[in-house]
């Protein structure tokens, strides 16, 4: 469709910002990491979500299983030593609960930067997704927000709708929604991630389905605006960007004292049996220098 209308994609090119129209590369620095690996698996199709502060400091692990090719991944969002070690005893976890015989393939991991900026239009660009600030500061995902706001760029590089305005109305509360409900993770630990599972399980037996309690964690009514401004200041720096955007950004959470632990002996095994996988050719797209 897009090629159809004239749209001309151009590959292995890096292009200079101040040539572009619409912007949607994001900043280069972390506030969150994320780290997995792809595995063989005899194991059925199968996904999991996991609320565990020490496997995941601050934030959630997850198993995913599709026609024999598993992922688990861990997120961090709060800087660890030996973040590796995350990983493995995460991998050692599900092994626990689940028979995977797990054969690795390789290990690949990401970072996500979270701010608000000033402005979504600034010097005549347009900017979306992540380097918009248009993703979810609790979950850290971002697809439908990057998709929503190249659509609106798009139509107002055609003369069609006020970007601004069109982000400040739609996409901006939802967002400043995920940032409250961020904020309130960040002072809960596994006590408080099992009250929510609990009460979030409870409320899909009742009413068919688990989205109906998130829409209802995302909604951002009265109590998140009134909040807002405590997590403006508690949680967001202020700081300006190389293109001169001024944004108010969440920084790296330094650990806490509860996340200085020594891996279990399985935890180690894997670990060793990872590094026979990288000498046999196994590889790894993001490492623990990239965090």
């Amino acid at each position: 469709m897009a090629l159809d209308a004239g749209a001309e994609i151009h590959y292995d090119t890096r292009r200079d910002p101040k040539d572009c129209h619409i912007i949607a590369a994001g900043p280069k620095e972390s506030s969150a990491v994320a780290f997995g690996e792809i595995f063989h698996t005899d194991h059925p199709n199968h996904v999991t979500f996991q609320l565990n502060d020490k496997l995941a400091p601050g934030a959630y692990s997850y198993l995913i299983i599709i026609d024999g090719i598993g992922l688990i991944c861990t997120c961090l969002w709060r800087q660890q030593k030996k973040t590796s070690r995350h990983l493995n005893e995460t991998i050692a976890w599900y092994e626990q609960h689940y028979d995977l015989n797990r054969r690795p393939i390789k290990r690949v991991g990401g970072k996500g930067d979270f701010s608000l900026p000033d402005k979504y239009v600034h010097e005549g660009r347009y900017y979306v997704g992540e380097a918009g600030g248009l993703q979810d500061f609790m979950w850290g995902f971002g697809m439908r927000y990057a998709v929503t706001s190249g659509v609106m760029a798009a139509k107002a590089v055609l003369g069609e709708c006020d970007y601004e305005s069109e982000v400040r109305g739609r996409l901006v509360p939802l967002v400043r929604a995920s940032a409250v409900n961020r904020f309130l993770m960040n002072r809960v630990g596994n006590r408080g991630f099992k009250m929510v599972a609990n009460h979030w399980m409870r409320d899909q037996r009742k009413k068919g389905d688990g989205l109906v309690f998130m829409r209802w964690v995302y909604k951002p009514g009265l109590i998140r605006r009134m909040l807002w401004p405590v997590v403006r200041l508690g949680m967001l720096r202020r700081k300006r960007l190389a293109d001169g955007r001024m944004v108010s950004r969440m920084p790296f959470r330094k650990a806490l004292s509860r996340d200085v632990w020594e891996p279990s002996a399985r935890g180690d095994e894997i670990a060793e049996h990872w590094n026979l996988v990288r000498k046999g050719g196994g590889k790894m797209s993001f490492g623990e220098n990239d965090a």
